[in-house]
């Protein structure tokens, strides 16, 4: 069709079901035009080729859980729902391998490996969220202690770029194409690079049993020696912490799983003090985030993980901040009260930055109310900004694809010499 038919046009006559945006649509505040709904790698393709003609923005979305992380795109035309690719493609079980659509949900995909007895071994903190948006954003929960994150699991992927191109890499087993590992570029490119319509894991089998040893201590000086039980022979498969209040106690528990885990909780538990029970369910804020009104994530090096919680308690002052997280992958969320004033929030944001810079610690702003959003450098220090802004350019050369949702391709971006 002709790029002198205006877009709406164009969109409708495409073949795929598009529809007007609405309230619920909305991406971070901002409103888009209209929401395509495909159901194929080939249905994208033809919707993204529509976008290209017509030099319309871009944003993907799974189910919608994640539409109010990141900063608002500097413009939004189309939102790409990848929810109708719901479809499991392929089980290998004797191979460990499984396929799908983009926009199969953790909890189906879930159930459809349990009948035999597999997994794919991450914890998704977002009820609903989809395997497509899960990557995309790079989340990954508790067991990434043992199993790593989303991208060590993924040995295949599906894009469509921004042109409408449809790339593959990997399969069955990993491989590159063209010079670009497609799947690592992907995961936690939140929607700036193209589309992912499908992913192929390995999988791991579900353990036969699981435990939970967990304590609560007076204070942050009182924790068990976290880093000597995640080094331990006993294999554990998550360390996490749940801490409310920053003047009052921390509750630390870890998770062990298959052969003889509740013996190996038992040793745990000498590890970990008198007050340690075990469980064989998981605590009820085990591998939720601590909020979701105003979400923070605090990354620092293997160890480095006790001294950034005392840096978080120094320099929060009369902030009441919840953190939540791995103290072994030294992965930690942060929730501040939604009715934090933008200055506080800021003082924070920056002090916490300035106290962790020196173990190589990372703090990015996820969600902020609107007052703090406007405010807030979402991202600090990019040490990787020319090399990712030079990866935007070659798969998005026009800035199409979600615009200044990430560091990249946009004026938030910031290097280390900024």
């Amino acid at each position: 069709m002709s790029p002198a038919t205006p877009p709406g046009e164009a969109l409708a006559a495409s073949g795929v079901t598009v529809r007007e945006a609405g309230p619920g649509d909305l991406v971070a505040g901002v409103a888009p035009r209209w929401v395509a709904l495909p159901e194929s790698t080939g249905e994208v393709s033809t919707v993204m080729r529509v976008a290209a003609e017509h030099h319309l923005a871009v944003v993907p979305v799974g189910a919608g859980t994640k539409l109010r992380w990141g900063p608002p795109p500097e413009r939004c035309d189309l939102l790409v729902y990848t929810g109708r690719l719901n479809q499991v493609l392929e089980h290998v079980a004797g191979d460990l391998v499984v396929r799908v659509q983009a926009g199969v949900t953790a909890e189906a995909l879930a159930a459809a490996l349990g009948g035999a007895g597999q997994q794919l071994a991450l914890d998704v903190p977002l009820e609903g969220a989809t395997i497509g948006g899960t990557l995309a954003a790079a989340t990954a929960g508790p067991r990434r202690l043992r199993y790593g994150m989303a991208r060590d699991m993924l040995i295949g992927i599906t894009v469509v770029l921004a042109d409408g191109t449809v790339a593959r890499s990997g399969g069955k087993v990993v491989k590159n194409v063209a010079g670009y590992d497609l799947g690592k570029l992907f995961t936690g490119s939140h929607g700036t690079l193209g589309v992912i319509t499908e992913a192929t894991f390995r999988l791991h089998p579900l353990p036969a049993s699981s435990a939970w040893i967990t304590a609560t201590v007076p204070g942050l000086e009182d924790l068990p020696d976290v880093a000597a039980i995640a080094g331990s022979q006993l294999e554990p498969g998550a360390v996490e912490i749940d801490w409310p209040d920053l003047h009052g106690p921390v509750t630390v528990s870890v998770l062990l799983e298959g052969v003889a885990a509740e013996e190996r909780a038992k040793a745990a538990g000498e590890l970990m003090g008198a007050t340690a029970v075990i469980t064989y369910e998981p605590p009820a804020w085990w591998g939720r985030l601590p909020g979701d009104e105003f979400l923070l994530e605090l990354r620092v090096p293997p160890g480095a993980a006790v001294r950034a919680l005392d840096a978080v308690a120094r320099v929060a002052g009369d902030v009441p901040v919840r953190v939540r997280g791995s103290v072994a992958s030294s992965v930690l969320s942060l929730a501040l009260p939604a009715g934090t004033s933008a200055p506080a929030a800021d003082i924070f944001v920056s002090a916490l930055r300035s106290a962790v810079a020196a173990q190589g610690g990372r703090l990015v702003v996820w969600t902020a109310p609107p007052e703090a959003a406007s405010l807030l450098d979402r991202w600090g220090p990019v040490g990787a900004a020319t090399l990712m802004r030079r990866v935007k350019e070659r798969f998005d050369p026009e800035g199409r694809m979600s615009p200044g949702r990430l560091a990249v391709g946009s004026r938030r971006v910031r290097s280390e010499r900024s």
